[in-house]
């Protein structure tokens, strides 16, 4: 099992940047593909970037493209989020997940993850 705990959320105006950072438990951390999703109130769970084990290949939401950048630190049991040129429809609660590397579900897909934080709230002010 994974245990997953993000942090580094908070307010912050239009054109700015945030870093979020989630702590995972477990020995097994660097199995497990990652994902950061978000949700705005009313709204489905939408993705927002993954990354491969070993951290070699990324992969981002078009509307994230070019502002988001996710990474990962295995010897940390650590993945990131860094967030530039913060819109106020980046407003959202970010949540980070860990996909089952055998599933049989897109990495774009919510149900392709098994485990999952409790959220970071971000609000990005006009």
């Amino acid at each position: 099992q994974v245990q997953l705990v993000e942090s580094g959320g908070g307010l912050v105006q239009a054109g700015g940047s945030l870093s979020l950072s989630c702590a995972a438990s477990g020995r097994t951390f660097s199995s497990y593909p990652m994902g950061w999703f978000r949700q705005a109130p009313g709204k489905e769970r939408d993705f927002v970037a993954a990354i491969t084990t070993s951290g070699g290949s990324t992969y981002y939401a078009d509307s994230v493209k070019g502002r988001f950048t996710i990474s990962r630190d295995n010897a940390k049991n650590r993945v990131y989020l860094q967030m530039n040129s913060l819109k106020p429809e980046d407003t959202a609660v970010y949540y980070c997940a860990a996909r089952d590397p055998q599933g049989a579900y897109s990495r774009y897909d919510r149900r392709a993850y098994n485990y999952w934080g409790q959220g970071t709230q971000v609000t990005v002010s006009s």
